[in-house]
């Protein structure tokens, strides 16, 4: 029998999904790995390990199948990701330089208030789509660069190489043979150009950033190379990249505009297709790539300066001469490509683990929702997840994690249920930024992610909304949706519709708070953050 083998590597696990053509999940393996956190804001994970956990689940995967199907027949392998994660290596021995550095991780947030403050951010964002942010890979790279010793001058002697988690299993599943990534995880890297699709020289240079260390850019689906044979005993087709978030929206088959999905994860990750065109965000969102598609309709433009001359809505921010107001990208949408509106939360499943590991007031992820309805309410009891600062709408990168209203007849269950508000609350706020950016009144809005599996913060999330939130029968679409972006490449499926047909409802949960119940709780919810943004570090 023949399967599409999603390798699914998140903030806190590696996994590996094996998927037949119905889109149902086959095998399933998952390994934790170790969080490092060397100073207060700073968030680190060893790469070689990431690649070795990766490899572990594969095998297990493999060997949870029936005895006659020990080596089963792999259409395509297709790569899903924690994006903006950071790793610099060896191009010659493969090893990297120095922990990654993860998406979460804050120390190059006064660099970024810096830029800000020299007048980069109307540029950065025209380009990228993206907050001037030490979220986004851009800056983790000059770290790394002007921390390791004697990394910069490898680096311009083309000795190193740079990239995001998928490009560092490419690497190693290739044995070295393939640098690449795809325009969803180059969009995040604070680097690359949403109209060229290209990296962009200006950005590079503003940061202090070798292009050769940069990696080839492909499509999101289409066979980019094979796995070393010595691997899995035969060369496999590694036939999707795409970042995880893309993944997940694609797997719920937000394939129209206006649609839209969220997923809870270590963070939240809320999604809206837009088509064709990048549409630029007014309330502080993102824009971003969701995928690409090969065999473009139109080219991908001509030189980087031809390209650059229609990139920008200021006159000369983008450093090319003949460079317009209003001259915003190609004449002619590229129908290969759709962009997304993007709002990320910070802390979403993170918070559970923080109660988890941090508090010690549950063993497993699992046991809060039971707690949590031990109590009615929180009692006016908030916490505001700023651990590493807050992202989207406010991006406040000094704001601190906030305890707030407590009492003495405050209680474990109280806090843990608060901690589940404020994933919702937060959701809630993001939301309503979108719908203003996109002009688009949602009426339903899918999830997806480990946390969706828990009714009471899916009831509290469509309260918050007051629209329908709908859970899908399979909840770890990002997998899913990498798989699909793999199995069209080869054939496995034949075309979107046949995988919009396999999408399936598995709850639907509809709002029951009135509507003054609902304002007065963001209206409270508000004053909390004002609180946590308060709070500066001396």
């Amino acid at each position: 029998m023949k399967y599409i083998l999603a390798l699914d590597q998140g903030t806190t696990s590696s996994r590996a999904i094996l998927f037949d053509t119905s889109g149902q999940p086959i095998q399933t393996a998952q390994q934790e790995f170790p969080q490092i956190f060397p100073q207060p804001g700073w968030v680190e994970h060893d790469a070689t390990t990431i690649w070795s956990t990766q490899q572990a689940v594969i095998q297990r995967v493999f060997a949870q199948l029936p005895t006659t199907e020990n080596h089963p027949e792999v259409a395509a392998i297709a790569i899903t990701n924690q994006r903006e994660t950071t790793v610099l290596w060896d191009r010659l021995t493969g090893k990297p330089l120095a922990n990654a550095i993860v998406w979460q991780d804050r120390r190059t947030a006064d660099y970024c208030d810096a830029l800000r403050q020299q007048g980069h951010q109307a540029m950065i964002q025209t380009k990228t789509g993206l907050i001037l942010d030490a979220y986004f890979s851009a800056t983790k790279l000059q770290w790394l660069l002007d921390n390791i010793p004697g990394a910069r001058d490898r680096a311009e002697k083309g000795e190193l190489a740079f990239g995001t988690i998928d490009s560092w299993l490419v690497w190693n599943l290739t044995a070295g043979r393939v640098h690449a990534t795809d325009p969803s995880n180059a969009s995040r890297t604070m680097l690359f150009n949403l109209h060229s699709l290209d990296w962009d020289e200006q950005l590079l240079k503003l940061f202090n950033i070798p292009r050769s260390l940069m990696p080839t850019i492909v499509p999101s689906s289409g066979v980019l190379g094979e796995t070393d044979p010595a691997l899995f005993g035969r060369a496999i087709p590694i036939a999707a990249l795409i970042g995880d978030q893309q993944g997940a929206t694609f797997g719920q088959t937000c394939l129209s505009p206006g649609m839209a999905k969220n997923t809870y994860g270590t963070g939240c990750f809320m999604l809206m297709n837009t088509g064709h065109e990048p549409v630029p965000s007014m309330n502080r969102l993102l824009t971003t790539i969701g995928w690409q598609f090969p065999d473009a309709t139109t080219p991908a433009g001509g030189t980087q300066e031809e390209s650059n001359a229609g990139c920008c809505g200021t006159p000369g921010a983008c450093g090319a001469a003949g460079c317009s107001a209003g001259s915003c990208g190609p004449a002619t949408p590229r129908t290969d490509v759709t962009y997304c509106l993007e709002a990320s939360v910070f802390m979403g499943g993170a918070t559970i683990q923080w109660l988890r590991d941090g508090l010690g007031i549950i063993t497993s992820a699992s046991e809060v929702e039971a707690l949590a309805q031990t109590v009615a309410d929180v009692d006016d009891t908030y916490l505001v997840p700023a651990f590493t600062g807050m992202g989207a709408p406010i991006w406040d990168g000094h704001a601190r994690g906030t305890l707030i209203g407590m009492t003495r007849g405050t209680t474990k269950a109280h806090i843990a249920r608060a901690a589940l508000e404020a994933i919702a609350l937060q959701v809630a706020d993001v939301l309503t930024a979108m719908e203003k950016d996109s002009k688009i009144k949602l009426t339903e809005l899918r999830v997806d992610g480990g946390a969706a599996k828990n009714n009471l913060l899916m009831q509290m999330q469509a309260d918050f909304l007051g629209i329908p939130v709908v859970r899908p029968r399979i909840t770890e679409t990002t997998a899913l949706g990498a798989a699909y972006l793999a199995g069209l490449a080869v054939g496995f499926w034949k075309n979107t519709e046949e995988i919009t047909s396999q999408w399936a409802i598995d709850r639907r949960f509809e709002p029951a708070m009135s509507e003054k119940d609902r304002q007065a709780k963001l209206t409270r919810w508000h004053q909390a953050i004002e609180r946590a943004r308060g709070w500066t570090q001396h």
